[in-house]
């Protein structure tokens, strides 16, 4: 019986000297180290919009794509981004994303686009309306990753432009069907 449990144990430690590194978690150092932020965009979209009694609540988002600057496959990353006024301490909103899970990005390639939207933002009547706004002042986003294992590393911090992606709707003309002709 001994025989037989000692190789066994032994081919189990070698087993997981061999395979345990490979589930190993990456640190957050490592972390911020495999990332490369690219094709980072910003602009203001619309959260709700109703024509009348007019109201339109933009939010602040982030998009753009991660980049493998390491040896080794990136998998299970969460990104998190937190929105501020410049200058303020207190968040406006902020957005999570478990983005890469199922297809790990290799080295040296990038990811899909990936977008991260406030769950608050500014309200307004128009879009022509936040132009004299005093609430839809300049934001800032703090772009955050994390990965199993790891802390939150910081991966940069943007201004959020002032562009809005929203057209409001056009004024509705009412259809008017011609009469018929009566047949004589």
């Amino acid at each position: 019986m001994k025989k037989i449990v000692i190789p066994v144990v032994m081919l189990g430690v070698l087993a997981s000297l061999l395979f345990l590194p490979a589930c190993k978690s990456r640190s957050t150092e490592e972390l911020k180290k495999s990332i490369e932020v690219v094709e980072v965009q910003t602009k203001w979209v619309s959260k709700e919009y109703r024509a009348w009694p007019p109201k339109l609540v933009l939010v602040p988002v982030i998009s753009f794509r991660v980049k493998n600057i390491s040896d080794q496959p990136l998998n299970y990353i969460n990104f998190n981004a937190i929105f501020r006024f410049q200058g303020e301490s207190k968040e406006l909103g902020s957005g999570f994303l478990a983005a890469i899970r199922k297809s790990p990005i290799s080295p040296g390639e990038t990811s899909q686009v990936i977008t991260l939207k406030s769950n608050y933002g500014v309200e307004g009547k128009t879009v022509e309306s936040f132009k004299d706004n005093p609430y839809w002042k300049t934001v800032t986003v703090k772009l955050f990753a994390r990965s199993k294992g790891s802390d939150y590393a910081v991966l940069g911090e943007y201004e959020v432009s002032k562009i809005i992606d929203f057209k409001e709707d056009q004024t509705v003309t009412p259809v008017t069907v011609p009469p018929e002709e009566t047949k004589k």
